[in-house]
């Protein structure tokens, strides 16, 4: 066991019986949580008695050859977590009482499971434990500090702190530059929308919008009393040339360039810049929702389409509902400079000022890299799910459903042969009990394709492997059912 001594304050023990090798030490985690394990170890076993001074952050870093931010870390776990306490000027010491929680402090949950959902339900995540836990210190930290800046009507626009932390992340995993004075927190996706549009568009304003495409979206463009324009997608994305044919006047045009809804592909550059050309030349703006483009299983992440046009039209839309978790109703929006005092206005005008209490501690997430450890551990849980799910599905179907593997995001679509009637995969979804959403639900005007928008993210692999060979079976069912019908009917008279 190694012996770490304290300081020389009289109240301290002359030596810390610290062990930081022992098996309640995950050996390949982190400095600060070594260190956390082996604390918590320390005082759930007895060896500090209740209310007894631990050493000042530098003395430990010094003793434990740990970085101090490390030991710093640790600490605000500890209290975080009930194991200690600090008081300004007297410095931090083992709690007056341990939580009962804390028997086994060395066998923390690797992944936070979300609530149960149906079978294939969307928009359903997991957390790392040690995300949740770091969370949870930033969260205390800030809340230890508490300041004037939450005693008054904020910034419209939000922390700056946050703007530039956010800044910051676009330009390293998006390639877009951009200054934190184009960044406007919102509370999600369809807020940043809402408030945009009605910064830049009139009543009864034209908006493009993909078919098939996000419900979700194009309800809430509607909504504003704008006019929505559904545009055909194919392989490549959004098909300009129909958008110009529909409505040439049109003043936005809504995509998902990285990670098409629900369909799944990538818009190809000669597209982009087709887009890109037809709304300088139009005077429109294009909104780009890059919903879950951290979530890329090949190879590096696609650069934006408001990176390649540098925010001249486009509007970029962003989220940590499904990097971090959806109860933080913590979204954010970058704009092109021209648009800053317009929209700036209309955030003011309908809810003043995004909250302030969160802001500090997902800076903190993003500027520590504990967002960027938690999105590489749920990248590798998710891509072990989307296989699990979509092998299962293209087995046990028996070749009734394609399953193309998606390189990007947290659904899969599982289509069955175009010239099956879309009716069928209603049959099987409810005979098989599925959430997920069926394809046919995502279009508007255009001929829906035959099958399922399935998410895999947030459920557990065994569980989506039942689901799907359900699905699967309910799905073979169905067309038998169909097949068995169209032999029983009568030939039709010429």
């Amino acid at each position: 066991m190694q012996k770490i001594p304290t300081n020389s304050s009289s109240r301290a023990k002359p030596e810390l019986p610290l062990d930081l090798t022992g098996p309640h030490v995950t050996a390949d985690a982190s400095a600060a949580h070594r260190l956390y394990q082996a604390l918590c170890e320390m005082i759930v076993s007895g060896l500090v008695k209740p209310g007894e001074p631990l050493p000042p952050s530098r003395t430990l870093a010094r003793q434990t050859g740990f970085r101090r931010n490390a030991v710093v870390t640790a600490y605000e776990r500890l209290i975080a977590d009930g194991f200690a306490g600090a008081t300004v000027g007297s410095g931090t010491f083992v709690a007056a009482r341990i939580p009962k929680r804390a028997a086994e402090p060395n066998k923390p949950k690797v992944v936070l499971e979300a609530p149960k959902q149906g079978a294939f339900a969307l928009g359903c995540t997991h957390i790392d434990e040690r995300a949740v836990q770091r969370f949870r210190a930033f969260v205390g930290r800030r809340m230890r500090a508490f300041g004037s800046e939450h005693l008054h009507y904020g910034d419209p626009r939000g922390s700056r702190e946050l703007r530039v932390a956010i800044a910051d992340h676009l330009l390293s995993a998006r390639g877009l530059r951009c200054d934190p004075d184009q960044i406007m927190l919102t509370s999600g996706t369809l807020h940043a929308l809402r408030l945009v549009l009605s910064a830049i568009l009139k009543s009864s304003d034209q908006v493009w919008c993909e078919d098939p495409g996000y419900p979700a979206a194009r309800k809430t463009i509607a909504h504003c009393g704008y006019r929505t324009v559904p545009v055909p997608v194919d392989e490549h994305g959004m098909r300009v040339p129909k958008g110009r044919i529909a409505a040439p006047s049109a003043r936005a045009a809504y995509v998902t360039p990285s990670h098409q809804f629900p369909l799944g592909v990538q818009m190809s550059m000669p597209r982009r810049l087709e887009l890109l050309d037809w709304a300088k030349q139009a005077g429109a703006f294009v909104l780009e929702d890059d919903y879950d483009s951290e979530f890329r299983y090949d190879g590096a992440p696609l650069m934006s389409l408001a990176g390649i046009d540098r925010l001249q039209r486009v509007i970029y839309l962003g989220t940590f509902a499904k990097t971090l978790f959806p109860g933080l109703r913590i979204g954010y929006c970058a704009l092109p400079e021209r648009l800053i005092a317009e929209v700036t206005a209309a955030r003011a005008a309908l809810d003043r000022f995004p909250g302030t209490l969160m802001e500090g501690a997902v800076a903190d997430m993003l500027n520590s890299g504990a967002f960027a450890a938690n999105l590489k551990r749920m990248r590798k849980l998710y891509r072990e799910a989307r296989d699990a799910l979509a092998e299962t599905l293209e087995i046990a179907s028996g070749g009734a459903l394609s399953v193309p593997v998606p390189s990007q995001g947290l659904h899969l679509v599982a289509r069955f042969d175009p010239a099956v009637d879309p009716a069928v995969a209603a049959h099987a979804k409810q005979a098989a009990g599925a959430e997920g959403w069926l394809l046919a639900d995502t279009y508007t005007r255009g001929r829906p394709l035959p099958g399922f928008v399935l998410g895999f993210s947030g459920h557990l692999v065994p569980q989506l492997v039942a689901s799907a060979e359900r699905l699967a079976r309910e799905s073979r069912a169905a067309l038998g059912a169909r097949d068995k019908g169209a032999k029983g009917k009568p030939a039709r008279r010429a």
